[in-house]
């Protein structure tokens, strides 16, 4: 069992799917925990698919973790505002402690064509998955410098290596997330802290279902979204769909010390599946 006690995290896109999961687990772990994600009411017309929680949330997550006996914070946080994560870093320094450890979780994602994509659809994807990372390290990382000592840990994707039809900004963003990921654990590597990228294939998430929704929706074959699941499951050589806590479960490991060689590497969790 990995312990993770004395650890503060961090973990952005944490109020569901693989991020909940993951700050689950550090949770469980020992580690205290700070989760963000962009809390926003119900908007029709959203063209990308990821999951916002409704302000209730809150209290539901930070309650989740809290059961676990380490310290927690949760609130909102919008990774495309530095001011906003300038804020988010200042309180969860207050409650939980300095960031040991950050988890890069919050992504968003579209079914679109490139022409499909305006500039603010563009932007939308590719500053949440990709630069807004690099903003939250960005807040984190000298810390972790000065004490010696840091995890940080980006959630990808097998899109970083694989092209998907429709899907231009998404699978751009974590191409270069991965980028980003080789360059952060450069610089930290004489200073006892590590970056490493897991990229999963399919993982049966929210943002995973509103995805295949639309590109059920886009295909127009009369297809349930349901269906169109079982098909990626069968698609798969093990016959099933990746879960969020098999992404939480190595991210644990690679935030412990038994990792400390384990950096500026690109980890896939697919099952045997190319995509």
């Amino acid at each position: 069992m990995t312990n993770l006690t004395g650890r503060s995290a961090i973990v952005t896109g944490g109020f569901s799917g693989m991020g909940f999961a993951i700050a689950t687990a550090l949770a469980k772990a020992g580690a205290n925990v700070a989760v963000g994600s962009y809390v926003a009411p119900p908007q029709a017309g959203r063209v990308d698919a990821a999951y916002y929680p409704g302000a209730e949330e809150i209290e539901r997550v930070r309650s989740a973790l809290a059961v676990h006996g380490t310290k927690v914070h949760a609130a909102h946080l919008d990774v495309r505002d530095s001011a906003l994560i300038d804020r988010f870093m200042a309180e969860a320094q207050a409650a939980i402690g300095p960031a040991d450890i950050l988890v890069n979780a919050a992504g968003t994602t579209a079914e679109q064509p490139v022409c499909g994509h305006s500039d603010e659809l563009w932007d939308k994807i590719v500053d949440t998955n990709l630069t807004g990372a690099f903003r939250t390290t960005r807040a984190v990382l000298p810390g972790m410098i000065e004490r010696g000592w840091g995890r940080i840990v980006n959630i990808g994707s097998t899109a970083a290596s694989v092209g998907w039809k429709d899907n231009p900004a998404y699978c751009a963003s974590k191409a270069g997330l991965l980028g980003l990921t080789r360059c952060v654990a450069l610089e930290g590597a004489a200073h006892g802290v590590t970056c490493v990228m897991i990229s999963p294939t399919w993982v049966e998430t929210e943002l995973m279902r509103r995805n295949v929704a639309q590109v059920v929706e886009r295909e127009g074959k009369g297809r349930s979204v349901e269906d169109a699941m079982d098909e990626f499951r069968k698609g798969n050589p093990q016959g099933r769909m990746m879960q969020p806590e098999e992404i939480a479960a190595l991210a644990v490991f690679l935030c412990s010390d038994l990792a400390k060689g384990i950096t500026m590497e690109n980890i896939q969790i697919t099952g045997g599946a190319l995509w």
